[in-house]
């Protein structure tokens, strides 16, 4: 935003009409002189009346309430003079402090009484019915209050965002500021979530050198940590040097000695893997370390059969009805026989029937197993696949935040491990090394592996490339189903998803069955197209309703993005209407009835069962829900996750997107009744064989292909993957691949 959008009020707060103690946000009354009286939001913690502020920022109409003032900036003055002293004390704006106290504390002390409480707060036992103990406790709360009120000045100075204050007072204390001045850079964390570049100029604006080695590790930390996004687990030391030195404007050379200081104190780790001088994170390092280690030792260990195992596996097929193919009887004498083992294979290959033998064989052997996914709505599909009840590999380990760390952690690692005796994970190719390496902890020395996947999806949104990597190592004993069933092969989904798997184009010429390709060269043509199948054409033609129809796309930009088709179907069915609450929010517009998907792992909200029976921590990158209410009087947004009720405070909403449309890696690990794919033109890196397998194999009844059979076409020549850099493949082959 340009300074000259920006603009200047004066004034005393008169009233604090809302605030949340958790997030700061307030909205809040401000005698603004001859310009009347003015409602002001934003992140304003401890604010009170009596207080003189100006606030800097932009006007804006709520659709509720009105013309308001949203707080950018603010600069907070103590209020000055017995009465404005007396207001502010008796608002309840320090704990322990009410009316009674603030009149006696004024009388006693006139207008240096807030001087008194900061500096002497002894000086307090003066007073009738105030004792030492309670006085110092007073005192305590008016310094800790002073120290917000300067971090809050100190970020409003530097044009750092106010809702930072929150949290940076959660983590350090009255000991925030300093932390932030000793060292800007931890400004850019996962919690915080400041960009690097904003942290850099606060740290160049306070007068650090350019080449001060602080801002040298800062950069090297930040380019090892933001190529975790990207799926690395390490990177070569020479690209790690070159990228940190774009990123800073400082030559290669005078990287090396930061690079030596960070490996010294073991916050990296430099290690040879394949060929490569590998840098890596210590937690990193750690992760594929044990992951390695603990496969290995699971792989390397052989069970004794049960006695009679085929007259069992004849019992379960007998149960079941059904006679095993080779391959699917291969997997379920597999699991018989080994600690842990992989079962991959495409769609319409059978990997639910030998899912359902596996567990029909260890229910068989008197084994608690338990089922677990990557996201919700992985495991929820897997449970009914399963017939049994599955969970989100989070909520198998029960995740908690630690407050003192800042950090996710588990309740069942290896002092705590879980009972099950074996454990079966599916859409294996969606986790991570950390997550896998939080599994193989929790799990007891003689408990059961069953990773299922499907190894031509995309890979993690997280580091590593574990799935994959497994597989390409040869040493964990596998099954790889490659025999497509007469009834799966009826599908055109399916007989096109393996064709492109094979780089075969399918067929958009033959419009029947379940495979439709609708042709729209122009994107914003193939935009209207999409928008008028879920509102209109697929409800009413084929009795999908738009709720069990998922948009995807490559990418999030351009016309026919994830962006603009989000805007473009939330206007279709579910426009603005009398009596429909909706909250802005940036770009975005939330109102009651909207699809929503949280958008990064948030380990510290709390949810609460819809039924009310129970309660827990963390909702997941990728979750989707449906938004249930929007109460702008506190601002706040209740979301329903499947169940699971989460309210987003204002400090939380930049964790929500529409979710009519997503794009094609935000899928992975769901199943839709009805897909639309957006194939229209974009960037090479977004638009390759990979993307469309995966779209493809997230229909499960109907799948219509919307654009241009040039780009399908691409998509289907281009399996070029993008390099991940992982150790883990090396490391379990023993260093030698």
């Amino acid at each position: 935003m340009q300074e000259a959008e920006w603009n200047l009020i004066e004034g005393t707060v008169e009233a604090v009409i809302y605030q949340n103690r958790e997030n700061g946000y307030t909205v809040l009354r401000l005698d603004a002189g001859e310009s009347g009286g003015v409602t002001v939001v934003g992140c304003l913690p401890g604010v009170a009346p009596g207080e003189r502020i100006t606030v800097r920022g932009t006007w804006m109409r709520h659709a509720s309430y009105g013309e308001q003032f949203k707080a950018e900036t603010v600069e907070r003055r103590m209020p000055a003079g017995e009465k404005a002293i007396f207001e502010y004390l008796a608002s309840g704006a320090v704990r322990g402090i009410g009316a009674a106290t603030a009149r006696r504390m004024v009388e006693e002390f006139g207008a240096e009484a807030l001087t008194v409480l900061e500096e002497h707060p002894e000086r307090l036992t003066a007073i009738h019915g105030v004792t030492r103990k309670r006085a110092l406790a007073m005192g305590e709360n008016f310094r800790l209050q002073m120290g917000m009120r300067r971090l809050l000045e100190f970020l409003g100075a530097h044009d750092v965002p106010l809702q930072l204050a929150m949290p940076l007072y959660r983590r350090y204390g009255d000991q925030a500021l300093e932390a932030v001045r000793a060292n800007p850079y931890l400004l850019v964390d996962g919690e915080l979530g400041v960009a690097f570049a904003t942290a850099d100029s606060l740290a160049l604006d306070l007068g650090m050198e350019g080449d001060d080695p602080q801002r040298i590790e800062a950069g090297l930390l930040f380019e090892l940590t933001h190529n975790l996004d990207n799926g690395h687990t390490f990177l070569p030391r020479r690209k790690l040097l070159w990228a940190t030195a774009q990123l800073i404007g400082v030559e290669e050379e005078a990287l090396e000695d930061g690079l030596e200081a960070l490996l010294e104190r073991g916050e990296a780790i430099q290690e040879p893997v394949a060929g490569e001088q590998a840098v890596y994170l210590r937690d990193l390092y750690e992760a594929e370390q044990y992951v390695a280690w603990r496969i290995r030792g699971l792989a390397e260990g052989e069970l004794v059969p049960p006695p009679g195992l085929d007259r069992l596996i004849g019992k379960i097929q007998s149960e079941q009805g059904i006679v095993y193919a080779p391959q699917q009887r291969q997997a379920v004498e597999l699991a018989a026989q080994r600690q842990v083992m992989l079962l991959t294979g495409g769609p319409g290959t059978g990997k639910t029937t030998s899912l359902r033998g596996v567990l029909a064989l260890f229910e068989a052997l008197g084994l608690e197993t338990a089922l677990a996914a990557p996201t919700g709505r992985a495991a929820k599909r897997l449970g009914e696949l399963c017939g049994m009840e599955a969970a989100t590999i989070h909520r198998l380990l029960e995740t908690q935040y630690d407050p003192h760390s800042g950090r996710l952690v588990f309740a069942h690692d290896e002092q705590d491990p879980l009972k099950a005796d074996a454990v079966i994970v599916d859409e294996t190719s969606m986790v991570d090394i950390t997550l896998m390496r939080a599994l193989l902890c929790a799990l007891r020395d003689d408990c059961r592996l069953i990773l299922v996947g499907d190894a031509d999806q995309l890979p993690s949104v997280g580091p590593g490339n574990l799935f994959s990597d497994l597989i390409r190592s040869r040493a964990v004993p596998m099954v790889r189903l490659t025999e497509i069933f007469r009834q799966a092969a009826e599908s055109a989904i399916i007989r096109s998803a393996h064709g492109v798997n094979r780089g075969e184009l399918p067929d958009l010429r033959d419009n029947k069955g379940d495979f439709f390709f609708l042709r729209r060269k122009e994107p914003q043509r193939a935009a209207e197209t999409i928008v008028e199948l879920v509102r209109t054409r697929l409800p009413k033609n084929m009795g999908i309703p738009p709720e069990q129809i998922q948009v995807l796309s490559p990418t999030r930009r351009r016309q026919a993005g994830t962006a603009a088709l989000n805007r473009a179907i939330q206007a279709a069915v579910n426009p603005p209407g009398e009596g429909k609450p909706e909250r802005r929010f940036g770009e975005s517009i939330f109102r009651e009835g909207d699809r929503v998907m949280q958008v990064r792992n948030n380990y510290d909200v709390m949810w609460r069962e819809k039924n009310g029976l129970s309660s827990g921590m963390g909702v997941f990158n990728g979750d989707i829900g449906r938004v249930e209410a929007v109460d702008n009087r506190s601002e706040t947004i209740t979301v329903d996750f499947e169940g699971r009720v989460v309210e987003y405070t204002p400090d939380m909403l930049g964790e929500l997107e529409s979710a009519y449309a997503i794009t094609v890696h935000k899928a992975q690990g769901s199943e839709y009744r009805a897909v639309i794919l957006a194939a229209c033109d974009g960037a090479p890196m977004l638009l390759t064989r990979g993307v469309l397998y995966t779209a493809i194999t997230r229909a499960r009844e109907l799948l219509i292909i919307v654009g241009d059979e040039e780009v399908v076409a691409r998509m289907t020549a281009n399996d070029r993957q993008q390099r991940r850099y992982s150790g883990l493949r090396w490391r379990l082959a023993g260093g030698t691949a």
